[in-house]
């Protein structure tokens, strides 16, 4: 199953950035190679944004999607092509995915990096990830999902999210809790200041 963008490329034969477990670039390859088990070590972000209160906005990933479908995910996620900037890379997601743009939101901060490896038994795939979490508050409008990437969007507060997660993790994807852990960890300062305009 492939997931075509507006222009009917491909997705999963876009290009990822190969990288060593220090997250140092080794090349690349196309995403669908990248995820074909045991996986390929790889560059991937992942965004969570915030509202004024400290609610974060989760999406469900559309029954389309080739890997985690229909599970409950940070606001939205992807992979940079090999080189580009990875702030860039997340804007342009989130306006695909949300329909929002960086006058809605805060400036995006980087929390950190983790690496996990997941294997998805339904479409036996595998994400082997080098994933950059970035953080943001969402400061005007609302997500106007796509609904061929997004199933759903809802707001939670992080304790009763985390409670969620450890009743039901099959219902997330298996990257959510260390993405929640890092930005958890940013700090407020990093996710509430308001751009200065």
């Amino acid at each position: 199953m492939s997931v075509e963008t507006e222009s009917g490329v491909d997705r999963e034969q876009l290009l990822v950035e190969l990288v060593d477990r220090a997250g140092r670039a080794l090349g690349s390859c196309p995403v669908r190679e990248a995820h074909t088990r045991p996986g390929r070590l790889h560059r991937a972000f992942s965004v969570l944004l915030y509202d004024p209160e400290g609610r974060v906005l989760l999406q469900q990933r559309a029954a389309v999607k080739t890997r985690f479908a229909l599970r409950w995910s940070n606001t939205c996620c992807g992979h940079p092509a090999p080189g580009q900037d990875l702030v860039a890379a997340a804007t342009i997601r989130l306006a695909e995915e949300l329909g929002i743009t960086a006058a809605q939101i805060t400036p995006l901060a980087e929390a950190g990096v983790f690496r996990y490896r997941a294997d998805d038994a339904a479409t036996k795939h595998t994400e082997y990830e080098w994933d950059h979490v970035f953080v943001a508050t969402l400061t005007d409008g609302a997500p106007a999902a796509d609904g061929s990437e997004v199933g759903a969007v809802r707001w939670a507060s992080p304790g009763p999210l985390a409670a969620e997660i450890a009743a039901r993790p099959a219902d997330f994807t298996p990257w959510l809790a260390g993405v929640l852990d890092l930005a958890g960890k940013a700090g407020p300062e990093q996710r509430i200041s308001f751009r200065n305009t």
